[in-house]
């Protein structure tokens, strides 16, 4: 468990760092990448090229299709998150279709998940956020580790999150995250699948996670998230403490507002 949380959001161990490391060859591609890419579409779409090559090349035997090595718009967004670096590219990119592989994340359905998602545990809200973001709240006093089964939490989670990206309205690309911590109790605390969540999120769904709300969090949360804080790295930086009363004045409209926090 600590080796897995550990290297949450641990940028020193990513292949392209790794090579600055080793190697004296240049960093021209990913210096000009930064500089060029994100305003000349014709730059990004040579880099798109690349990697969808090398991934073809040394990659045969993952899928193709949406979500696999030749999606165009994934392959992008990867490019993007780790700073137009080829290399580094494929590493993640690798890594999360190999994960979307294995976890079966295509064949994740509302009856597949129907048991875990009826604890209430996590959801996706129906309205968009103020600023127009789809929402995936979790109810922290209804995770029970000792109680329901960590395959079908993580089943739920990767249903969940997959559910509100597509909610994303045109031009928005982040989803708001809000953790109800109302009624946390010691019996709540699952430091492995909190990790697991941010992982999911820095390896497999890179920069989707806009802000994160730990709404009217009592005093026994505060230990758990010491504990917690250093592990989740940059990634830390997204959680947002705030009240109920915040949630409701600042982040929705009386119509949108979930009902969970009308009480």
């Amino acid at each position: 468990m600590s080796e897995m949380a550990l290297r949450t959001c641990h940028i020193a161990s990513s292949p392209f760092v790794s090579s600055l490391k080793l190697t004296n060859k240049p960093t021209r591609n990913c210096k000009f990448s930064v500089r060029n890419c994100v305003s000349d579409p014709h730059e990004s779409r040579k880099l798109i090229l690349q990697v969808k090559e090398k991934l073809g090349k040394d990659y045969k035997s993952l899928p193709v299709g949406k979500n696999g090595r030749d999606d165009e718009d994934m392959i992008l967004w990867f490019l993007k998150d780790r700073k137009f670096s080829v290399e580094e590219a494929v590493a993640k990119l690798t890594k999360a279709i190999k994960w979307r592989e294995e976890f079966r994340v295509s064949e994740l359905s509302e009856e597949s998940v129907k048991d875990i998602a009826e604890t209430g545990k996590a959801y996706v809200h129906d309205f968009l956020d103020v600023n127009k973001r789809p929402v995936l709240i979790v109810v922290a006093s209804k995770h029970l580790p000792a109680v329901h089964d960590r395959v079908e939490d993580m089943k739920l989670c990767a249903f969940s999150v997959e559910k509100a990206l597509s909610k994303l309205p045109p031009g928005k690309d982040q989803i708001l995250g809000i953790l109800d911590l109302r009624g946390f109790g010691t019996q709540n605390a699952d430091l492995e699948f909190l990790t697991f969540l941010f992982d999911v999120f820095y390896y497999y769904y890179p920069k989707r996670l806009s802000e994160v709300l730990f709404v009217d969090a009592p005093f026994i949360f505060k230990p758990f998230w010491e504990l917690v804080k250093p592990l989740l790295k940059s990634y830390a930086s997204l959680v947002k403490f705030c009240s109920m009363e915040t949630v409701r004045k600042e982040y929705f409209t009386e119509a949108t507002l979930p009902d969970n926090f009308r009480d």
